[in-house]
């Protein structure tokens, strides 16, 4: 359940339609549930909006699939699963209803027909070898109700590719920049745009950029004013982050 279904269900109380205890009834079986392996938040839909979010390296697909399972009957929908492997997922999607993403390694269990996409998150990529990262990201933030626009390959190696899109970006309520190597990308857009720019490091690069961590130390060392920095290939906690800023009440 989450605030939207809670408020709900109080407004039914208001007009006699539902009884209280019948809402009694169903708080009682949270905030959370014990099942052994995992204890499952079932109040994180009312405290933030979207139920518990799955992370599911180092869980084995049975795991995942008992955990999946009590969130479904506890009504939860767009349950994301972030790490996903293919053999994994073979296996949920014979048991339940789920999208796959193969190359971000993202599914999404028991999707909602229609799901909201409120502002603009762009998210704006240094190369084609970013991609698995933006595409995280960018599945995040649609499964949370946002509009997402994806800019890919506009490095600053090729700036004119950047710049070919500047009205894309400044129509953006908040935007990704997902880059390895040296990690410019997030500084150039954060120079050319007013709104929160999230940077993303990469992993991508030679043996220098050291897995990310040159990108990582860059985007930190940005010049740019108003950017902030998540963890090497964290695409999904790039989208989050958007996701909160560009769904913030009175952001124009």
């Amino acid at each position: 359940m989450n605030r939207q279904e809670l408020l709900a269900k109080l407004n039914e109380i208001k007009q006699g339609t539902l009884a209280p205890e019948e809402l009694v009834r169903t708080l009682q079986k949270e905030p959370f549930e014990d099942i052994g392996i995992a204890k499952l938040d079932l109040h994180r839909g009312i405290r933030q909006g979207i139920p518990e979010i799955i992370y599911g390296r180092s869980k084995t697909a049975e795991q995942m699939d008992l955990i999946v399972e009590r969130m479904t009957e506890a009504g939860a929908e767009d349950i994301l699963i972030t790490g996903l492997s293919e053999a994994s997922a073979r296996l949920l999607g014979e048991r339940h209803r789920l999208e796959y993403d193969s190359l971000a390694q993202v599914g999404v269990v028991n999707p909602k027909a229609n799901r909201e996409q409120k502002g603009l998150i762009v998210i704006a990529s240094g190369g084609t070898s970013d991609q698995a990262v933006c595409e995280e990201a960018a599945i995040t933030a649609e499964v949370l109700g946002n509009r997402v626009v994806r800019l890919y390959d506009v490095g600053v190696a090729g700036l004119h590719r950047l710049l070919a899109y500047h009205d894309t970006l400044l129509e953006a309520r908040v935007v990704i920049a997902v880059a390895g190597m040296e990690g410019a990308l997030a500084s150039v857009i954060g120079g050319l745009v007013s709104c929160p720019v999230i940077a993303v490091p990469t992993s991508v690069g030679y043996g220098a950029s050291f897995g990310g961590l040159a990108a990582l130390l860059a985007m930190l060392n940005s010049c740019a004013s108003g950017t902030t920095v998540v963890n090497i290939d964290n695409g999904f906690g790039a989208g989050f982050a958007a996701s909160r800023i560009n769904q913030m009440e009175g952001l124009e």
